[in-house]
């Protein structure tokens, strides 16, 4: 019998033979970035592809951070502020933000309400990014 393949990202699912279906409510939750992020939610690895599904407290934010692998990310409910290399975007419900590999990013997101967003990134890496040193 083949060893399950292991997840990237400490605490992932790991899509194994076979599995097609995932029910993201049923799946474990993880911080999105343990050091610089309050955002958790599931997370499914796949061999080329990582998806979550991350929720963000209201009136919390992301400190800045990079990752080499890029990332997309579709908004489903509140808003968040973020910084792309410098410059302020508003990411609200039915927005899609892309951010290329190793772009310094980070943002807040509103007091009014959670954030919940879904996101995609190359398997190059795990879901983690590194922080920016002070």
């Amino acid at each position: 019998m083949a060893d399950k393949p292991v997840a990237r990202t400490p605490g992932a699912k790991r899509a194994g033979p076979g599995e097609y279906l995932f029910e993201m409510a049923k799946i474990d939750p993880i911080m999105g970035g343990p050091d610089y992020s309050t955002a958790f939610g599931a997370c499914v690895e796949g061999d080329r592809m990582i998806v979550a599904l991350m929720r963000m407290p209201a009136g919390t934010n992301s400190e800045p951070h990079s990752h080499p692998n890029e990332q997309w990310t579709f908004q489903l409910e509140g808003s968040y502020r973020v910084i792309i290399d410098g410059k302020e975007y508003d990411r609200t419900p039915g927005t899609v933000m892309y951010i290329p590999a190793n772009t310094v990013h980070h943002g807040h997101v509103s007091s009014d309400e959670d954030c919940v967003f879904f996101a995609v990134k190359d398997a190059s890496h795990s879901l983690h990014g590194t922080k920016v040193k002070d």
